[in-house]
């Protein structure tokens, strides 16, 4: 690609952007539009070893819209985006870039989106992600991001350029090139930031999510135990205390431990060090709770036009927004989390939301929702990463958040793709979380993972044992394994709901567990080069099959190709091999490279290994301790 070629546009437009419960309806009325000439714009370009730097300034102030044009080959695949569920490779479609709801079922055509788009507008598309980002890696090798933060959009729908659109008078946009993907990761995390390594104790066995109280979660965990799982974190989002809406359980959003819930949990904490406990939190306060009314009272909230407490529907409750751009306001809702969290006791947390941001909002200085509303879900996870690093707790805990933009990268510890159906559906079922964790690693972040057996139940949808083993099956390769009970836990099939699940996945995690040898390196090669731990096939070949979507095939790793099973009761799988030869782990066959046809009962993910690597040994004690 020569950047000599890039062609500018500039314009002006009318947007027009409303939200309902997180849910953007975004449209853009161009008033006009022409190619940016030197009379135009000033262009400054400086390039340092791999990166090219450009930045562009609108001569005129009252251009609001600048379009990048760059040449593109009609054969070349690009991916990225952020974390996008729906494509791998994003040629032929747009992708807007605003962190929002993801929706359920993204995708209009089904009848669950339809269903939801009835209800309240929330069955979200192809495009609709927690955490978009304006980047993309070329089949070309290499790398375009734009520093950017307002809203823009990733046009690839033409077969000889790809544009970028920004609503900006100015805009910065760095280009990096190398002769390999690997490279290329390594160039584009220096640039926005890498994640820490997880603890050991992250990466072993299962979190176990329950919820209802003290009572039953400590016998759930026991029964759980008892039938030879591996638990080695218990995650209770309820802690604060519960709510029921027409959606299902929700959780009392005003931070604090529920004492009537959880009598004793400080205890049942500090008595038990080998069991780390995890908490939930996020940057929203419900009206009337003890949090809300200290925020109100401090001028800690984000203002509507009129200069009041900017309060709306996050699902039949009212909530108020704390201002991450204050300050005051920041530093004050760190210490909620130092004080109610981590004195608590516990070892990590899921940060949730940062999507909820209007565009007319004003925050703290006068910026204005459009402005910083992408920034919204950096500033949260910066607020997370300072509490846990003042006191003292990085690398030993561990918070999770599904929201996300350009910088997350280098705050968050770990990435969950959100709440996916409980389902097998390409677009929001099990086979979403594989494109979204190799998107997201090819966006900059390679540590991924997702509710076991998905976590929306609405209308019809409800989550069968099989697909919460399917789930877990391919969870036990992948850094983390996490269970959730769902929004609505009594219609879902649970991980301890009869003896032969518990049996299963214990046996799945004590799998984990013995894999983390191999997992710490790959953690550990993420967080010191920025390289993923699960990656796309092209990352071994550069044969076009490698970017087909419905390989869900990845690599974990350097040495292992995992194929998991996503669809409703298969029994064998076809796949696809890379060059090199390839070891099948639950047999000792080696495979060469190419289309391949395999059985694949309950409890045996296809899984490959390379055969001259360096953890054969553990590779065929697993398999042997296994089978």
């Amino acid at each position: 690609m020569d950047i000599s070629e890039i062609r500018y546009y500039i314009g002006r437009g009318e947007e027009n952007i409303s939200m309902y419960r997180g849910n953007f309806n975004i449209s853009d009325k161009i008033l006009f539009r022409k190619e940016a000439g030197n009379e135009d714009i000033s262009v400054t370009v400086s390039e340092d070893k791999e990166i090219t730097r450009i930045s562009l300034s609108c001569r005129d102030n009252s251009i609001s819209r600048i379009w990048i044009r760059i040449p593109a080959e009609p054969s070349e695949h690009v991916t990225g985006g952020g974390e996008q569920f729906s494509c791998l490779d994003l040629r032929g479609r747009l992708f807007p870039i605003w962190t929002r709801e993801q929706g359920v079922g993204r995708n209009p055509l089904t009848e669950i989106t339809r269903l939801a788009n009835e209800s309240d507008g929330g069955g979200g598309d192809y495009h609709t992600t927690f955490f978009p980002q304006p980047t993309f890696v070329s089949s070309g090798k290499y790398f375009f991001h734009l520093m950017n933060s307002e809203y823009s959009e990733l046009d690839f729908k033409s077969s000889d350029h790809h544009e970028i659109c920004v609503w900006a008078n100015r805009a910065e946009f760095v280009f990096g090139f190398a002769d390999s993907y690997r490279e290329l990761l390594i160039s584009l995390t220096g640039l926005l930031g890498r994640q820490p390594r997880l603890p050991d104790w992250a990466m072993e066995g299962v979190w176990l999510g329950v919820q209802g109280g003290t009572e039953r979660v400590t016998k759930l965990l026991q029964k759980c135990r008892s039938k030879g799982m591996d638990v080695s974190a218990v995650w209770i989002q309820d802690w604060e205390g519960k709510r029921v809406t027409s959606f299902g359980k929700r959780l009392q959003w005003d931070w604090k431990w529920n004492k009537e819930m959880y009598p004793g949990l400080d205890i049942l904490i500090a008595s038990d060090p080998a069991t780390r406990w995890l908490g939930y939190i996020n940057p929203y306060l419900v009206e009337g709770g003890v949090l809300f009314n200290e925020a109100k009272e401090n001028g800690y909230f984000v203002k509507n036009a009129a200069g009041e407490d900017y309060l709306f529907d996050f699902g039949e409750f009212n909530c108020g927004v704390v201002d991450l751009c204050s300050k005051e306001a920041f530093s004050w809702y760190k210490n909620v989390i130092k004080e109610n969290l981590i004195a608590m006791g516990f070892k990590g947390w899921m940060a949730d939301f940062g999507e909820y941001l209007p565009a007319d909002a004003v925050c703290a200085g006068g910026k204005s929702g459009l402005e910083v509303h992408n920034l919204w879900p950096v500033l949260w996870a910066r607020c997370n990463r300072e509490a846990v690093e003042e006191a003292g707790l990085l690398g030993d805990c561990v918070f999770f958040m599904r929201s996300g933009f350009s910088g997350s990268g280098k705050y968050s510890t770990f990435l969950w793709a959100g709440d996916q159906c409980v389902d097998w559906t390409e677009d929001d079922g099990l086979p979403s979380v594989i494109t979204a964790a190799l998107t997201a690693g090819m966006s900059g972040f390679g540590l991924h993972g997702s509710d076991a057996g998905g976590y929306t139940s609405l209308f019809s949808l409800r989550r069968s044992k099989e697909l919460l083993l399917r789930w877990l099956e391919f969870a036990a390769f992948t850094p983390i394994v996490r269970t959730h009970e769902g929004n609505r836990p009594e219609s879902n099939f649970q991980v301890y709901s009869d003896e032969d699940t518990m049996k299963k996945a214990g046996r799945l995690s004590k799998l984990h567990t013995a894999l983390l040898p191999y997992i710490r390196k790959c953690v550990m090669i993420n967080s010191e080069l920025g390289i993923p731990v699960m990656r796309p096939l092209f990352f071994a070949s550069e044969n076009s099959r490698a970017w087909e979507r419905d390989n869900y095939s990845y690599l974990l790793g350097d040495d292992m190709l995992v194929a998991p099973v996503v669809r409703e009761g298969a029994e064998e799988r076809t796949l696809w091999l890379p060059e090199g030869e390839w070891v099948y782990l639950w047999s000792g066959e080696s495979f060469a490279s190419g289309n391949l046809r395999i059985e694949a009962p309950l409890g045996k993910t296809p899984v490959f290994y390379r055969k001259e690597s360096e953890f054969k040994e553990l590779f065929e004690q697993i398999a042997a301790d296994f089978n």
